[in-house]
């Protein structure tokens, strides 16, 4: 199995077991394919990105729009550049770094749209920015199954309430699934890179699945009690 595929079956995983948002469960995705956009092969994509962020942040500063997100969107264009594979990208530094940075794109483009337009459905407009988020960071083959069965499950699952904090746990979820599934690989990741060049294993992952695990059962134990009230005692 490919790296994209193996990373995006792990998070879909993952994602299923937190969240019953489309949403959400789109972002964890999109999160756990971003790290690998430090490798070499992909430095085109990473110009394209901080190319794109200067044209973002140069239109709004005319506009006299807020432009910080366009900066941000260059801050991760810069961040893919000057890391080496599997390095600070792979860290829990990076990932930290890297779910502010992708939480601030998505929440500062939803709030940016809301603030000038009049759309009221803002379910579906928070689907259209992940949805373009998607077109930055996806394989493109991924892509083509990806779009599709996304809209068909916003349409189709009813609309949940998110808010930030769900934006940044979904993007931090994903992001960190990717650095779990590397350190089953011979190589490992650089846990503290770059501070330091320590090197975890398959353990590391173990522990994580199993905290993972638990984590989900108590943050779903709530929605799990209310089915088994609702559906099982009445």
């Amino acid at each position: 199995m490919s790296s994209y595929k193996g990373h995006s079956v792990f998070a879909l995983l993952l994602s299923l077991m937190f969240f019953h948002s489309p949403l959400l469960i789109a972002l964890t995705l999109i999160g756990a394919n971003i790290p690998d956009f430090d490798h070499k092969f992909k430095k085109d994509n990473v110009y394209k990105l901080i190319i794109l962020g200067l044209i973002v942040f140069i239109s709004l500063y005319i506009l006299k729009l807020p432009y910080l997100i366009g900066l941000i969107i260059v801050f991760l264009g810069a961040c893919f550049y000057f890391s080496e594979h599997r390095s600070f990208t792979h860290s829990i530094f990076g990932v930290v770094i890297l779910t502010s940075a992708v939480s601030l794109i998505v929440i500062w483009a939803f709030q940016l749209v809301t603030s000038f337009t009049n759309i009221d459905n803002q379910y579906y407009l928070l689907a259209i920015i992940i949805a373009l988020l998607s077109f930055l960071f996806l394989n493109r083959k991924l892509l083509m199954v990806f779009l599709p069965v996304f809209f068909i499950s916003v349409v189709i699952v009813p609309f949940f309430n998110i808010n930030y904090l769900e934006i940044i746990f979904a993007s931090f979820l994903g992001l960190f699934s990717h650095i779990v599934l590397d350190s089953f690989t011979p190589a490992g990741i650089k846990i503290f890179a770059p501070l330091s060049s320590k090197k975890v294993f398959k353990q590391f992952g173990l522990v994580c699945i199993f905290v993972l695990v638990i984590v989900a059962m108590l943050y779903q134990g709530p929605f799990y009690y209310n089915l088994f009230e609702n559906y099982v005692i009445s």
